[in-house]
């Protein structure tokens, strides 16, 4: 299968402007992000999708491969679909530009999880919860899963409810789950969900991926030990300048 990554990027950001042309490590933060990627054992092209000039030519500067998209989309996802329709792949992997800790098996494990499923249209991620404030805040997504690992449903409620008390955080396989927001799309179903209007419970909870759940698409959940560190703010920047540096 053709497995191709795409890494939308902006600008604009209001925590960090000009996130992905920052520069410290002597690297682009967008470069960093894209060499992780070209790390993925199954990847058949990494493209980086914007609709910046800025941005474009600091791609094809360090020798990237950049597309680029309109201006006008609502999303990340919006904007890789534009990319995925003129694309030669089977699967489409969507990785944020701000990820410059993501490990490449990871990737690799979104994209199996297409291979080896044919009934699921896209696969995403998830980490176990280890403390009851992270469970309980609506930054934090949480989806629970079937026995195959199948998402049932993603919400910002902390769910599931424990009805007789705290939650075990200790059980085994893990029952309180973080999601992670990377995903993997066959092609097909990236294109339709982007072409579908928004479902109520996608406007009420603010989560793209119930547009899918709603519509009975299978969404398959990997669950990996830890969630990988973005970069949203000034500080997670310096925290990952001063790890790069070591």
């Amino acid at each position: 299968m053709k497995i191709a990554i795409v890494i939308p990027a902006r600008f604009a950001s209001q925590r960090l402007p000009a996130k992905p042309l920052l520069r410290e490590t002597g690297k682009y933060l967008i470069q960093h992000v894209y060499e992780r990627a070209t790390c993925s054992r199954l990847a058949t092209a990494v493209i980086v999708a914007t609709d910046d000039q800025r941005i474009f030519a600091a791609v094809r500067e360090f020798g990237g491969e950049v597309r680029m998209t309109r201006s006008d989309h609502v999303s990340g996802t919006d904007r890789i679909a534009e990319v995925a329709d003129s694309l030669d792949a089977d699967i489409v992997v969507n990785l944020q530009g701000d990820e410059p800790l993501f490990d490449p098996k990871d990737l690799d494990t979104l994209a199996q999880s297409l291979i080896d499923d044919p009934t699921l249209g896209m696969a995403t991620l998830a980490t176990p919860f280890r403390d009851t404030t992270a469970w309980r805040n609506p930054n934090f997504v949480k989806v629970v899963c079937d026995n195959a690992n199948k998402a049932l449903y993603f919400s910002r409620s902390p769910i599931p409810m424990n009805r007789d008390g705290e939650p075990d955080f200790a059980v085994d396989p893990p029952l309180f789950l973080q999601h992670l927001g990377v995903y993997a799309y066959r092609r097909e179903t990236l294109l339709n969900l982007s072409k579908t209007p928004p479902h109520p419970l996608e406007m009420a909870e603010k989560l793209e991926q119930l547009r899918a759940l709603a519509h009975g698409i299978g969404i398959g959940v990997g669950v990996i030990p830890h969630a990988h560190r973005g970069v949203d703010t000034p500080e997670d920047y310096a925290a990952f300048v001063a790890a790069y540096r070591g």
